[in-house]
């Protein structure tokens, strides 16, 4: 990994963890350190055992040794190894519970963070601004908020884990000093020329399949989305074997960058594990010749090899967590990316609508120097019924879209009576709009819910709303409030969605009630039957109609022609 990459990245973990976190980082630090000492003398304490056992007469000649044996008064050194391994077996066991209890915190605390970061970014998105919506992938959004957050948090467990081991090679290095350190210095060069070759080459690799991997995600979902979203259409073209022929292309490349990846990650260790105990089996011939001496090479052999048994599943963790987080490394940067991005505040200070709405020289365009409203003026009194009306791209839906908050002019000012609409009272002002688009989105719940979409549930308010929509009848022959609508409201009809939309649009009992072509997918009796109930609905409400056919609006007072 790049240096800079690197301390890149950790830079972006710290901005994306809480003080609070960070608190438990630096507890699992001192966990880790203490993770590291256990481990370290549950390696450096097999050589005296071994040494002892086979040399009995050497616990009077060690000080320390000497020491307990006199204070426990034991009455044969048989008596000293017995209690020194019942000593060294509650330790282990001692050495697994701690073992267990850390790796359960690390796992618990990087997990957690997969939550946090699909929490935060879940509600990063519902504070875009409608226009920052609008200009986003809808499937690289469920994306992010699943799978990229716990491969983020994927990549700060790696990294814990990689920081975790690197602290017991050290002290456990450290010790192979001390017992040898031409052996140690021999074995970390070989060892550690081949980490830097396969470093070099093998996590350029991972990385580069870990961006493959993230493009083909994003095709998968967005095939998935096309496909279920047009589920009558591909029934009827007959056209499945060109969705599957692109389903496999993007799928199987998924799958083979995640083939590469998991056959690289198991590749370090088959290398390391050869090489280290290849070098060990030349270490006892090493031994054996400068000694000649079966003694002096059993305690001494004894320790390298656990202590590379130890090392090298370190060492493999180590290249093994280096790999994922360069194969999790994109993910961390979209998430860093999205989170970090600056949205607009917005508040709910109280705003009250009694008179009239003024926009005052509104400009407003999608792409700059291309104004779809320019200097446009225009005053609506409350309770008034009114029709806008245009070619379609005019920016009939754009106009209304600024009255109700949910774009905001590039130049000019709306008012309400007397007060500027801005992004202290834009809550309060968007909480009385009713809103009917043309097409009604519908998710796979009862109709209460679809009814109620986020508002708390009240039975006398959905029953007004079912009977002002007309639509009391149909539950009536169904299981009432409690009909389940299917998947977009594929178990309904036309009518029967859009009677749902306007229930909805007035369950809250709002002020104002907007209409964006919300009947020209129907055929004349249900939009004439529809419109019926609506102008009924909006008796004492202001109207704002978007629409084409004159006899959607021949009842508005209004009818104002954007061009």
């Amino acid at each position: 990994m790049n240096k800079d990459n690197f301390f890149g990245d950790l830079k972006k973990l710290r901005e994306l963890i809480t003080k609070k976190d960070k608190i438990i980082l630096f507890f699992l630090f001192i966990g880790t350190i203490f993770l590291s000492i256990i481990e370290t003398f549950g390696i450096s304490v097999i050589m005296p055992f071994i040494t002892l056992a086979n040399s009995p007469q050497l616990i009077f000649e060690n000080k320390i040794t000497d020491s307990i044996y006199k204070f426990f008064n034991f009455q044969s050194t048989v008596n000293f190894m017995l209690f020194f391994s019942v000593i060294l077996i509650g330790f282990y066991i001692f050495r697994s519970l701690y073992n267990i209890v850390y790796f359960y915190s690390l796992n618990r605390f990087a997990l957690g963070k997969f939550h946090y970061f699909s929490y935060k970014l879940f509600c990063k998105n519902i504070e875009l601004s409608y226009l920052d919506f609008i200009n986003k992938n809808t499937d690289k959004i469920r994306s992010d908020i699943n799978a990229k957050c716990f491969e983020t948090s994927d990549y700060l467990k790696n990294l814990l884990i990689i920081f975790s081991e690197s602290f017991t090679i050290l002290l456990l290095y450290i010790l192979l000093l001390l017992v040898s350190w031409k052996m140690t210095l021999v074995l970390s060069l070989i060892l550690g020329l081949k980490i830097l070759f396969i470093t070099k080459n093998i996590s350029k690799i991972i990385k580069m399949q870990g961006r493959i991997r993230i493009q083909m995600e994003e095709k998968v979902l967005k095939i998935l989305s096309k496909t279920f979203g047009n589920f009558k259409i591909i029934k009827l073209k007959n056209n499945e074997k060109v969705i599957y022929d692109d389903f496999i292309k993007a799928d199987q490349k998924k799958v083979k960058t995640q083939i590469v990846c998991e056959t690289l990650n198991v590749l370090p260790k088959n290398i390391l594990e050869t090489i280290g105990f290849s070098i060990l089996v030349a270490c006892v011939a090493y031994i054996l010749y400068r000694y000649n001496d079966t003694n002096a090479v059993l305690p001494i052999i004894s320790m390298y090899a656990l202590a590379l048994y130890r090392i090298l599943p370190s060492i493999n963790k180590i290249m093994m967590g280096y790999n994922m987080m360069m194969y999790n490394k994109k993910s961390l940067e979209i998430v860093y990316q999205e989170l970090t991005y600056k949205t607009k505040p917005e508040y709910s200070q109280p705003i009250t609508f009694n008179h009239t709405i003024a926009l005052k020289n509104v400009c407003f365009s999608y792409i700059p120097n291309k104004p779809i409203l320019n200097d446009f003026n225009l005053t609506i009194h409350k309770g008034e019924k009114i029709a806008f009306i245009g070619h379609s791209g005019a920016g009939k839906s754009t106009l209304v879209d600024l009255i109700i908050g949910l774009y905001e002019p590039n130049f000019g000012d709306i008012y309400i009576d007397d007060h500027k609409l801005t992004n202290k009272n834009i809550k309060s002002w968007r909480k009385k709009i009713g809103y009917i688009p043309q097409n009604i989105y519908l998710f796979d719940g009862t109709v209460a819910e679809n009814i109620a979409f986020g508002s708390e549930l009240e039975e006398e308010k959905l029953i007004w709303a079912c009977k002002m929509a007309n639509i009391d009848n149909f539950l009536e022959q169904n299981d009432g409030l409690n009909t389940f609508v299917g998947d977009g409201g594929i178990k309904l009809s036309g009518g029967q969605k859009q009677r749902i939309g306007i229930a909805r649009a007035i369950y809250d009992n709002p002020e104002i009630l907007v209409l964006d072509e919300a009947t020209s997918a129907l055929d004349n009796d249900t939009e004439a039957k529809i419109m019926d109930e609506i102008y009924k609905i909006a008796e004492n409400k202001t109207l704002l109609i978007i629409a084409h056919r004159l006899s959607t609006i021949e009842r508005c007072g209004r009818k104002i022609e954007i061009k």
